[in-house]
């Protein structure tokens, strides 16, 4: 216990070594629960959709776990009943167990970030993990984001409390497993360490958690892609930027994704609130309805079933029709709103990738045949379609652009990404995929006192104490016994002490002189100098912040002002710098 003390103390005073430490915990314990639920994941899609449906699932280039071979014979009608099964037995797992485990998950995690001290429930990460295999294993529509965020801020909440962090420290490490968790699934480490901070704020960034997140991130990956390989998820042609000419038709691309995410967020959201939550039946049984749904679509169109990265895959490669591509995103809209608004656990970034692949394929494929000079490649479009969706749906431009970037290897159409993607971002500012997201820091309760101190730094000195106030100072030779005297006639506590030159010398608080108030042996021999405590004291510049800090650590009640070649010109009292807070925060509240 003495050497695990000791080990703890100097984790305390080392702040970058107890980060390294911690942040390297998380990512192990993220990066192996990734590694499980991508495995169980793909083992669970080939019993249910290969194995016992018959159904030909196409695959990413990058993701081939499992080379059995499916049933030979294609059984369609198992699929109208699969999701249904599958969202019957998630919905009893769910609220059962854990009902914070319903729904795409990635809500979940902001909301623990700024509402709930950074606390997961312990079971969560484990409830979450199996109801999201299940719904996606058995072709619900939903994708894998949500759950291994979920996941991994769940293992990072239960290591911080298992470490005892403060709750800021716990709010850091939430984030750091959702980081390892995105990094490791999407094998992406700086888009899911940048998407992790990006995706609690409309238009912030959680900037304090970026090392720890990159950190955890990073050896997340390692351990995943030690395990499964480092093939990016997509296989892509070689595509790159044309030039300038061509930025018109990915501006075009920009702005389709607009009425397409406004329709997928208030479809998600109507089907969600006005639909599943009025239905006549318990919650648990809710998720099987929005299965069967998704059944019926699914047998005429299977392409919709659960991540559906196989068809981007095509999309990719431009071996879709336009038609063919803009048909599926409609339906993958309502698809995944089927599956997840009704209760169903799955993530919304898989089918925005997926929606935004197909309507980028669909805008290449109609430009390269009306302006085949200047559109070379329609398969760039799915591309950039995948980042720019996503970008202006969930309003995290720069963590889009680079796990796209990351999962497809494009790194050559960085620039019309970063381009549609602001075009996309800028026109959607009214709506979120993500309703608990904040517009920034000072409208999340996680920062409150960080909006106490600015307002404090906002308002100096000169601004609150009154100079035309008489002010009781002592010179420092001043005798104990004039001390008395004067003491009868004043209800001050705190003076200041000065010298001839009227410079502050020290503070004398009465409360401290009271142990020798009635000796009458040191009356002669003591004057107010050797009384005093050391000079505490603040200039007219100085912000109230500062001045706050210099109440706090000294425990006086009243502070003298100072300038430089005058010397004491006044004193701030702190109920006078509570009141100025007051009233700064009541006009803040009247903004």
């Amino acid at each position: 216990m003495t050497r695990l003390g000791g080990i703890r103390g100097a984790l305390e005073r080392n702040r970058t070594l107890r980060w390294v430490l911690y942040s390297g915990i998380v990512g192990v314990v993220s990066g192996l629960g990734a590694c499980v639920f991508f495995a169980l994941l793909e083992w669970g899609t080939y019993f249910f959709l290969e194995a016992l449906a018959g159904y030909p699932l196409m695959k990413p280039g990058g993701e081939h776990l499992v080379t059995l071979d499916r049933s030979p014979v294609f059984r369609r009608w198992m699929l109208v009943f699969l999701p249904a099964f599958g969202g019957l037995l998630s919905g009893l797992l769910v609220y059962r167990y854990a009902p914070e485990a319903e729904g795409h998950g990635t809500d979940a995690l902001i909301d623990a970030f700024h509402n709930k001290n950074g606390i997961i429930r312990t079971r969560v990460p484990y409830v979450k993990g199996l109801t999201s295999i299940i719904t996606l294993s058995t072709g619900g529509s939903a994708g894998r984001e949500g759950p291994i965020a979920q996941i991994g801020a769940g293992f990072g909440s239960w290591v911080a409390r298992l470490l005892r962090m403060n709750v800021r420290e716990r709010r850091l490490m939430l984030l750091a497993g959702c980081a390892a968790g995105l990094g490791a699934i999407f094998r992406a480490p700086l888009g899911g360490a940048l998407t992790a901070i990006e995706v609690l704020y409309r238009e912030d960034f959680e900037t304090e958690g970026i090392v720890l997140c990159i950190m955890s991130s990073v050896i997340a990956n390692a351990i995943f892609i030690s395990i499964f390989g480092q093939r990016p998820i997509f296989d892509i042609p070689a595509i790159h930027f044309a030039g300038p000419v061509e930025l018109l038709f990915y501006a075009v691309l920009g702005l389709v994704c607009v009425p397409f995410g406004f329709a997928y967020v208030k479809t998600f959201y109507g089907m969600r609130d006005y639909v599943f939550r009025r239905l006549p039946l318990k919650r648990a049984f809710v998720p099987t309805i929005g299965g069967l749904l998704v059944g019926l679509i699914a047998y005429w169109r299977p392409e919709i079933m659960s991540g559906g990265y196989g068809t981007i895959q095509q999309a990719l490669f431009g071996q879709l029709p336009a038609a063919l591509m803009l048909g599926l995103a409609v339906l993958k809209i309502l698809a995944t709103s089927f599956t997840i608004s009704s209760g169903g656990s799955g993530g919304v970034f898989g089918p925005s990738l997926f929606i935004g692949a197909m309507l980028g394929g669909a805008v290449g494929q109609i430009s390269h045949g009306l302006f085949p000079q200047w559109v070379g490649n329609p398969g760039a479009f799915a591309l950039v379609g995948m980042g720019a969706f996503f970008a202006g749906a969930a309003k995290a431009p720069i963590g889009a652009l680079l796990m796209v970037c990351e999962m497809t290897g494009g790194y050559g159409l960085v620039v019309p990404l970063m381009f549609a993607s602001v075009i996309a971002v800028l026109c959607s500012q009214g709506w979120s995929l993500y309703e608990k997201q904040v517009l920034n820091k000072f409208h999340s309760p996680a920062h409150r006192t960080d909006m106490v101190m600015n307002v404090l730094e906002e308002v100096k000195v000169r601004d609150v104490y009154d100079p035309s106030l008489p002010v009781t100072i002592l010179p420092e030779d001043m005798s104990f016994r004039d001390l008395k005297r004067f003491m009868v006639h004043t209800r001050e506590s705190f003076f200041p002490v000065v010298d001839d030159r009227f410079h502050l010398k020290g503070i004398l608080s009465l409360p401290d002189v009271r142990t020798v108030l009635f000796e009458e042996s040191v009356a002669e021999l003591l004057v107010v100098g050797e009384l005093a405590s050391p000079p505490v004291s603040c200039s007219p510049d100085e912000s109230l912040y500062e001045a706050l800090m210099k109440f706090l650590s000294s425990g006086y009640g009243q502070i003298p002002v100072e300038e430089k070649d005058i010397g004491v010109v006044g004193i701030l009292r702190l109920e006078e710098l509570m009141h100025a807070y007051h009233k700064e925060i009541q006009k803040l509240r009247e903004d």
